[in-house]
Formats: structure tokens, C-alpha cells, sequence
């Protein structure tokens, strides 16, 4: 029998602090009241069944002043019952991954009635932020004490709360004892070891852990073409043989390390539980709204909102918007062409060094300017994105996906492909790709790791000093951890950091042939990239919630498009090489016809190597086999058991 939360008491009077939610300064005491009520309150009855206190006593307000900051937390039971509810696969006591239930907890390796570690603490983080997302108000037409906050049946009142000012953040908690074990494993010492990613992922979760699992593979995965890369920079890399074979060597290397990667990934995730997590009944996400109504699927009250708005707004809005966006990158890539064309004239009137160095600049401010649109772009895919409205949270990231990577692969690409197949002038093709690469990089290291840690570790020295001068009589440790986290920035998720390894690849795979020594530049990036995004989960920014992850997601799809470019563009390069159009010296139809049929091939080759090595390794295939077949046997069990028993009963009333 399924046990429910309205059967068991999941009160306690002390808890593990998990999440803290920051109120503003003047939120009203029947505010706080009520989602304190609701916070607290049954599931039955609308609440979130959590534990809710203040930071500061009554009397530790007085002396500091500080009143808004409010922890959560959940009882042992409670959180059980949550990863219940969430679908978390744990491993059992026969070695197989199994969705944890809590009726058979006793079957699950390493669990004790008196074990707290059972579940991580990101795994309780990731519970209680759904929880708090899913409390949705009922008959509240407004938020106590803020008649302008309406409220309607299936809003969700953590968002009406956060777009209303009354609640200003959300946040997770760090371990200050497990956050200094995993730094000291992953960047504090310098060495050359592999990141512990299984570390990572027990304290950041699976979505940052595949993250930096996926870049230190893909570091790996490029030194061999760094490595071959080198001698054809230094030598006579021009030469057409060497060219060709430099060219086809990359396009094989697209193929092969990406469907490599997906059964490393499948072999990290099935460990971890997630492969195996069930994602067909995703709850809708915390922005979508709608009017209260029951899914068809799952019989649950949710918000209900017509697809047919959805595409008129997509359609109507968010296409020409992206289109008005991507003739302003074209535009402004024209600009850049003039400033190269008046940079090589004024070389060429007085050749000097300081022309020399102008020959430069336009590519340099071109790549700066590249970085900013491309940032200001970002914010207003995202407002769209949100706009649309997407009841689930995989559609609001496929949908944010494709519109930033259209036009950053437009913004940063475009001018290396009008160069290569209009202006064919390699020369200057090799030029602007390093100058791009390398500005990009500097860019990405400064604005991402370097100025926030810098400006964090200022605002620390002034919040420890400001603690030490109180001489108060309060846990000033812990109070002082809140404090400092409360001022981190937030950590926007990966995608930033999957973006910039998608144009690091985009440079490589398509023109590196051009520019052999790419491959070098990137492999020097992420050394340094793996340690400085580690300092900045550790250091500069808030604990992310973790989400649960099965694989890098739309980001797969993105770098396997991005290798199909690449055979096209090493293909038409290696056509327009002078060694080959001197075999076709008079019949350029001929030749652009070859060029199409090799493409072909290549590509025909392509997809038979990505069908040919298997997305999964065998002994993932046959446990998850395993487990699917028990679970029809479970099922069937389930079916023959009633009938069993109403032939028992039948025969009892025959025999009477």
C-alpha cells in the first residue's frame, strides 16, 4: 500500500537548513503570516508540508536589525516521500538502479533508520525547491496584504511572489565542510588528474557535473588534433595532400568523438540514477500560467493554455524579432569589411608598424563587439522565450536554445564564411579566425571567472568585518555564511558554458584546416577554463539548485548539426584549393559536381559510423533490458494476483 504524506507526521522542531528565502525589507507581518501558513501546511490542504523558521530570533532582530531572511528545511520523512514523489533512482542492495519508493526503503543500499545521508543534500535542495515552486494558490484572489499581486486558481505563488518584489531570491545553501573537500580534490592543488566528477555531481548535481564532464572530454578529444595541427602550422600545411588529409581527418574526428561521448555519458547517468528517471509526466514549470484546469494525462489540477496563443506568438513575434536581429549582425559585419578595407589601405600608403598592428584592430573590435551583441541577445531571447509561454521546462530550453544559437552561429561565423566563399582570401580567413578565437576567449575568461571573483572576494572582507564588529551572541558563522551567500551572484545554469564550447567547436571543425593551430588555442583555453569555471561555482557564485540530467540535452543535437556544417565547409574549402582546381582546369561544373558527390559520401559515411557505434555501451543495454523486463513481470504479478484471489473467493462460495 502506498503511503502518503497525510498518514505519516513529518513535523519536527529542528532541521537542516537547506534553502533561504529572502523577503524585502517591508513585506507586511500578514504576509509573512500566510506563506509561512502555507509553507508549513499539509499537501492536502495546500501546503508544502515543509519547516519554516526565521534566521534571527526576536531578540537577535533587535540587535542586528535584519528581519527578511527566513530558512527552510524538511523532515527525514518528508523528503523521503519527496524523492518518492520525484521519481529518484537510487541504487538497491543487489547492486541495480531502482526509483526509490518508500514502502521498500529498507531494499535500498544504504539505508538505516538512523542514516541522514541517504539522500544528499542536493538531492533534499532539489525537493524542496519543488515543492515551494509547486504550491499554487487556490481560492486567494490576491497576496495578503498586496491587493495590486492578483492571484488566480493555479498560480504559482513562489513566481506571483518573486515578480511582485515580496520575495527577493531563492537560494540553496552551501556545505562549507563538503565544499572544502571537493575543491581541495578538484582545483586548490594544481595537478594533472581528471576532475572528480562524481564529487561534483554529489554536491552541484548531474546538470553542472555532465557539464564539466563534457569538458574535460572534449579538452581530451582535441589535443590530437592539436597535435597534428602543430606541424602543419609550422611547416608547409598549404601543400594540397597534406591539406586533404588534414581536412578529412577532421571530418572523421567530428563524428567519432561525439558519438563517443554519448556512451560515456550513458555510463556516468545510469550510475547516477538518471538515465533511468521517468521525464513523460514533467510538471509544468514555474513561469507557465494559465487557467486552472485537469490534465487529460495525469488527472491533475494544473494551468491550461491553448497551443494555438502559444504559435501566434512564436510566429508573430519571437520569428521577426529573430529575423529583424540577424539582418543587424549582417549589417554590422559589412561595417567591419569597410574597416578592413580602409585598415589594408592605409598599410599600403605608409607601410609601417604601427599599420602593421592596424591591420588587426577591425578583426579585434569586430570579436568585442561580437561578444556584446551577443550578450544583450541573450536577455531578449530569454524574455521571449518566457513570454511564450511553455508549460514545460524542456520546451522553454529548446526554445531558448535555437534562438540564441541562430544567431550567435550567424554573429560569429558569418564573416568567416563570406570571407572563405566570396571575398577567398584564405589569408585573411586564417587571420580573423585566430582573432576571433583568441579575443573570445580573453573575453569569455575575464567577464565569467576573473571581475566576479575579484569583486566577490571584495564584498567578503566588508560583510566579515561588519559581523565582527556586532559582538553579538549568535551563531556568527553561520549567520555570516547567509549573509556573504545572499550576495553572490546567481548561477545561470550551463548554458553559457555549453555556448561557448559550441563556438569553440564551430572554430575548429570548420575552418582549423585553414588555421591549423585552433585546435591548439582551445586546448590551452579549457586547461584553464576547467579551473577557472571551478573557482566560480566554488567561490563567485550562489549554490545552484540541481536538476536532474540524462544527458547534455539539446546541446548534443546542436553539436552534431554543427559537424554536418563541417563536412559542407571542409568540402567546399578542399574544392576551391588551387592544387584541385588545376585538375579542372577547364570545367568548373565538373569539378563543384565531384565536390557534391565526395560530400555526399562523406556524409553517407558519417551516419553510418554514428548508427554503427551504439549510444549506450552492451552492459548498460542489458541491465536497462533487465530492469524493463522485471518490470513487466511485476506488472503481470500485480494483474494475476486480484484474479487469483476472486477465484479463491468464488470457489469458498460455491463450496458453502
Amino acid at each position: 500500500m502506498k503511503v502518503t504524506l497525510s498518514a505519516l507526521d513529518t513535523y519536527e522542531t529542528s532541521f537542516t537548513p537547506l534553502v533561504v528565502i529572502e523577503l524585502a525589507q517591508d513585506v507586511k507581518e500578514e504576509t509573512k503570516e500566510w506563506l509561512k501558513n502555507r509553507i508549513i501546511a499539509k499537501k492536502k490542504d495546500g501546503g508544502a508540508q515543509l519547516l519554516f523558521r526565521p534566521l534571527l530570533n526576536k531578540h537577535e532582530k533587535e540587535t542586528l536589525g535584519s528581519d527578511n531572511l527566513y530558512l527552510v528545511g524538511a523532515s527525514r520523512v518528508r523528503l523521503l516521500l519527496g524523492a518518492e514523489a520525484l521519481g529518484l533512482v537510487k541504487e538497491s542492495v543487489d547492486g541495480t538502479m531502482r526509483t526509490f519508493t518508500y514502502s521498500t526503503r529498507g531494499s535500498f543500499r544504504g539505508f538505516h533508520d538512523d542514516n541522514d545521508d541517504f539522500l544528499t543534500m542536493t538531492e533534499c535542495q532539489f525537493i524542496v525547491k519543488h515543492e515551494l515552486e509547486n504550491l499554487r494558490a487556490r481560492d486567494e484572489k490576491m497576496i495578503p496584504g498586496y491587493p495590486q499581486a492578483k492571484l488566480y486558481p493555479g498560480k504559482s505563488l513562489l513566481r506571483r511572489l518573486l515578480t511582485s518584489g515580496i520575495v527577493v531570491q531563492v537560494f540553496p545553501l552551501h556545505d562549507r565542510e563538503a565544499l572544502k573537500k571537493l575543491e581541495d580534490s578538484w582545483y586548490t592543488r594544481f595537478s594533472l588528474h581528471c576532475q572528480p566528477i562524481d564529487r561534483i555531481r554529489g554536491y552541484f548535481g548531474e546538470t553542472v557535473a555532465l557539464y564539466f564532464g563534457f569538458l574535460e572530454y572534449f579538452t581530451f578529444a582535441l589535443i590530437p588534433m592539436a597535435v597534428i595541427g602543430l606541424p602543419y602550422y609550422l611547416f608547409v600545411w598549404e601543400d594540397y595532400d597534406k591539406y586533404v588529409v588534414f581536412a578529412s581527418f577532421n571530418l572523421l574526428w567530428s563524428t567519432v568523438i561525439l558519438e563517443v561521448w554519448k556512451r560515456s555519458c550513458a555510463d556516468m547517468t545510469y550510475r547516477w540514477g538518471t538515465l533511468l528517471m521517468k521525464r513523460q509526466f514533467e510538471e509544468p514549470r514555474p513561469g507557465f500560467h494559465g487557467v486552472l484546469g485537469v490534465n487529460p494525462v495525469t488527472g491533475r489540477e494544473e494551468p491550461l493554455y491553448p497551443s494555438y496563443k502559444r504559435q501566434l506568438r512564436i510566429y508573430l513575434v519571437s520569428l521577426p524579432f529573430v529575423c529583424l536581429c540577424l539582418c543587424l549582425s549582417l549589417h554590422i559585419m559589412m561595417i567591419y569589411f569597410d574597416l578592413e578595407d580602409w585598415a589594408l589601405r592605409v598599410h599600403e600608403e605608409s607601410s609601417t608598424e604601427w599599420t602593421g598592428v592596424l591591420l588587426y584592430v577591425p578583426s579585434v573590435i569586430y570579436a568585442i563587439v561580437i561578444e556584446i551583441m551577443n550578450r544583450l541577445y541573450r536577455y531578449a531571447a530569454e524574455f521571449l522565450t518566457a513570454w511564450e509561454n511553455h508549460r514545460l521546462e524542456s520546451a522553454y530550453q529548446n526554445h531558448l536554445v535555437l534562438k540564441v544559437l541562430v544567431f550567435n552561429f550567424l554573429n560569429c561565423f558569418a564573416s568567416l564564411f563570406y570571407i572563405a566563399f566570396v571575398l577567398k582570401d584564405m589569408k585573411l580567413l586564417g587571420q580573423s579566425l585566430a582573432t576571433l578565437l583568441i579575443t573570445s576567449q580573453i573575453i569569455n575568461q575575464i567577464a565569467e571567472s576573473l571581475l566576479p571573483y575579484w569583486l566577490q572576494k571584495k564584498h567578503s572582507v566588508k560583510v566579515k568585518r561588519k559581523v565582527q564588529a556586532l559582538k553579538v551572541d549568535i551563531d556568527a558563522t553561520f549567520y555570516e555564511q547567509v549573509v556573504l551567500e545572499k550576495e553572490m551572484s546567481t548561477y545561470l545554469g550551463t548554458f553559457d558554458d555549453y555556448l561557448e564550447l559550441f563556438l569553440q567547436f564551430g572554430y575548429v571543425s570548420l575552418f582549423s584546416c585553414v588555421y591549423p593551430l585552433a585546435a591548439a588555442f582551445a586546448v590551452l583555453n579549457n586547461f584553464t577554463e576547467v579551473n577557472s569555471d571551478a573557482l566560480k561555482m566554488c567561490r563567485v557564485f550562489k549554490r545552484p539548485f540541481s536538476e536532474p540530467s540524462a544527458s547534455i540535452g539539446v546541446w548534443q543535437l546542436a553539436f552534431e548539426t554543427m559537424s554536418v556544417i563541417a563536412v559542407v565547409t571542409n568540402c567546399a574549402l578542399i574544392g576551391m584549393s588551387p592544387q584541385v582546381n588545376a585538375v579542372f582546369p577547364d570545367s568548373k561544373t565538373e569539378l563543384v559536381l565531384i565536390v557534391v558527390v565526395v560530400e555526399h559520401v562523406l556524409l553517407a559515411l558519417k551516419f553510418i559510423l554514428a548508427f554503427a557505434i551504439p549510444d549506450k555501451p552492451r552492459h548498460i543495454q542489458m541491465k536497462l533490458a533487465r530492469l524493463e523486463f522485471e518490470s513487466l513481470e511485476a506488472l503481470k504479478q500485480q494483474q494475476v494476483q486480484p484474479a487469483a484471489d476472486s477465484l479463491k473467493e468464488g470457489g469458498k462460495e460455491t463450496a458453502a
